[in-house]
């Protein structure tokens, strides 16, 4: 399942995409019928929340987003969903984002000339199809697709926690997360998969930032201090801002990486956005416990153990994260991020 970061992106890409544009709507796969009612009105933009997407329709370009008038299309891809792009040179940085999808076109006949994309006819399993000046979009597989009023949406959002990649002035997010954690007595692991304590993070972010905070995936979340959970919270918020500029998750520090670089793969694999770039941080070296159960760790050399939690397996080093109440020394003086002190040459596609 895409996690927070992805769902950033794809809300980007849709501004850059079509943003004040009246496109064409329509669901071929038939499952999407109040598409029909979207076709020919203005896209004004697109919100990402956690893993949920928001697009917004209106009848003109200047109304406001707030307007009684607008209809959002609430999107969550889930476990299958995806939007592949196609469109002239430049229209989209990426040709899918979500689960993994061939390109489009690539089992139809090839065409030549600018205009390839107007020609490329929707596969049956396609749920949404959203067509612009320059491109196109299809969704499949998602797990929900829907159009809300502005009440509708604001239920969405008011069920969800905050999200770490959304402008907190004041802290108030920072805060909501924070007494969430400390009032509950679920364990940490647990809370971290909860949207409602906070949106976007996925199994990855979970056991990676577990580790990176020393703290056993356990411990009740009214155990920690306010401290830690206002640490854990920057950090967090740190990593998911690298995700989203470069479609990647990355949390080993440069030091790390080359040590024990190995990851346990399943049958499809951990795959990430640009893997088949020899610039960017390979995903065997990407991660400390992440589907490294059975391996050595990098800091310590013990075993990485994996067990069931939030009904999803999570991932710890039992000696690094047996300490409750410390911060890894190497985070505390090397504050800088991975991605600081190793920035890639640019961003990946994807």
């Amino acid at each position: 399942m895409p996690e927070g970061h992805t769902v950033h992106r794809l809300a980007a890409a849709f501004d850059r995409a079509f943003a004040g544009q009246r496109v064409r709507t329509s669901s071929p796969q038939g499952r999407f019928s109040e598409a029909a009612q979207l076709d020919g009105m203005v896209l004004l933009g697109a919100e990402a929340v956690g893993k949920h997407l928001f697009l917004p329709f209106a009848p003109a370009a200047d109304v406001d987003p707030g307007a009684p008038v607008v209809r959002h299309v609430h999107i969550h891809l889930g476990l299958y969903g995806s939007w592949t792009f196609a469109g002239d040179p430049g229209f989209a940085d990426a040709h899918a984002i979500g689960a993994p999808r061939l390109r489009m076109g690539e089992r139809e006949e090839e065409l030549d000339g600018a205009a390839d994309w107007r020609r490329l006819v929707p596969r049956p399993t396609v749920r949404l199809r959203i067509a612009g000046a320059h491109g196109l979009a299809d969704l499949t597989g998602p797990t929900a697709c829907e159009i809300l009023d502005a009440q509708g949406r604001q239920a969405v959002l008011d069920r969800l926690g905050p999200d770490p990649l959304r402008p907190d002035p004041g802290g108030r997010e920072r805060r909501r997360f924070v007494e969430a954690v400390r009032r509950s007595r679920t364990t940490i692991g647990a809370l971290l998969m909860n949207q409602k304590v906070v949106a976007g993070i996925g199994n990855i972010y979970r056991a990676e930032l577990l580790f990176r905070a020393r703290l056993d995936p356990f411990v009740p979340g009214r155990d920690l201090t306010a401290g830690m959970c206002e640490e854990m919270w920057e950090d967090l918020v740190a990593l998911m801002a690298y995700g989203a500029r470069t479609g990647r998750i990355v949390t080993t520090q440069p030091a790390h990486r080359d040590v024990e670089a190995r990851i346990v793969e399943r049958s499809r694999g951990t795959r990430q956005n640009g893997d088949e770039d020899p610039e960017v941080v390979p995903r065997e070296k990407s991660f400390y416990v992440y589907h490294r159960q059975t391996l050595p760790c990098r800091l310590c050399g013990t075993t990485v153990r994996s067990g069931d939690l939030a009904a999803r397996t999570v991932f710890w080093c039992p000696r690094c994260q047996s300490v409750r109440s410390r911060r890894a020394s190497w985070t505390r003086e090397n504050p800088a991020a991975p991605w600081a002190l190793e920035a890639p040459a640019r961003a990946p596609a994807g």
